[in-house]
């Protein structure tokens, strides 16, 4: 099985990273045969974090690389995209690329439709509104991250549609705690783009932060600010990423409520789970399906019900270690990538057998 793989991104990216890259040696244990090709490099991911100049020479010629890639499709067995071949392009010009006998499957794990049918812009949403319903409707396969990406493309009347999560590689995760015995610690791990929901909760952070005993550690958001509330920032890396989750009492993943969230994966909130550590989560899209509320973690409607679920989880120690126990435990049985590697690999393996017959 020869497998065309192209990314959004570079393993930079989280979302190429946790969709694509990490399945990639199980499916080499299989004797398939992997070429990737990145869209956007590590210096456009460097842009998007730390807002250094865009590359976009670089974006143009990988424009034209991912072109001539596809015009040498032929040669294999499988085509695995991320969300669309060429963003910000027509479907037409798109679909003349990728239509052929060779199977596609598209991966999506957020609402991408949304950032076309939904955008500012009148000109965008007149060309490119239904640009992803049509690259789902021309896949042999979407897999979607949840519930909500799927019905988007059961709506467009893909062919086959499967529900795979974003997961974690669960060798990779232990519940060993590195919180500070002395500070009730309130972690979030994210991306400059995501940081901006912690406003939602800014005056819940601040209300428990007046309480005594309370830090707030922020992986991965960027410089930002909060009046009336010291924040410990740290620069996300991959080396780190798991240490860091470790020292948080609890996990956080506020959000508004709002189409492009709804389709979002609660990645957040796995990988707190892995580490064993409690969670409290607006209960906004597949956020309300991972948390079992009063099981796992909480889920909060609003500034007082935040600041609620703060001071049980600060006072009780032993309702923190039973939560991450459920927490684990979920993710080894539903969110792991030891669970759904298989299952993926078995719908690739289903679908050349389709193809054949």
């Amino acid at each position: 099985m020869k497998i065309l793989v192209l990314t959004r991104y570079s393993s930079l990216g989280a979302s190429s990273r946790y969709r694509f890259y990490q399945y990639i040696p199980y499916f080499q244990d299989q004797g398939a045969q992997i070429t990737i090709e990145p869209l956007l490099g590590d210096n456009y991911i460097n842009y998007l974090y730390n807002k250094t100049n865009i590359p976009l020479i670089e974006i143009i010629k990988k424009y034209f690389e991912r072109i001539f890639s596809l015009l040498k499709k032929n040669k294999f067995d499988i085509i695995w995209l991320q969300q669309e071949a060429f963003p910000w392009l027509p479907a037409w010009f798109e679909t003349a690329l990728t239509k052929s006998k060779i199977p596609l499957i598209v991966d999506y794990d957020d609402a991408f439709f949304h950032r076309y049918d939904q955008h500012s812009s009148n000109a965008v949403k007149f060309f490119l509104k239904d640009k992803i319903d049509k690259v789902m409707n021309s896949a042999d396969l979407v897999v979607a991250g949840n519930r909500y990406l799927s019905d988007r493309a059961i709506k467009n009347k893909t062919k086959k549609v499967v529900i795979l999560p974003t997961v974690v590689d669960i060798n990779c995760y232990s519940t060993e705690s590195l919180s500070d015995d002395k500070l009730f610690t309130i972690g979030w791990i994210g991306s400059p783009s995501t940081a901006k929901y912690l406003f939602v909760i800014q005056n819940a952070l601040e209300v428990i932060y007046k309480l005594g005993d309370v830090k707030v550690v922020l992986v991965g958001s960027g410089s930002m600010e909060m009046e009336n509330l010291p924040l410990e920032i740290r620069k996300w890396n991959e080396s780190t990423e798991v240490k860091d989750i470790q020292s948080f009492d609890v996990g956080i993943m506020p959000l508004t409520d709002s189409l492009w969230e709804r389709g979002k994966c609660g990645f957040k909130l796995i990988q707190y789970m892995a580490c064993g550590k409690p969670v409290v989560a607006s209960p906004i899209g597949i956020n309300a399906e991972i948390v079992k509320h009063g099981v796992n973690g909480f889920l909060a409607n609003n500034q007082e019900e935040w600041v609620k679920y703060f001071e049980i989880l600060r006072n009780d120690r032993d309702l923190r270690k039973r939560m991450g126990i459920a927490g684990r435990k979920l993710v080894e049985e539903k969110y792991s990538l030891q669970v759904n590697a298989p299952k993926l690999i078995q719908e690739f393996k289903n679908l050349l057998q389709e193809k054949r017959d």
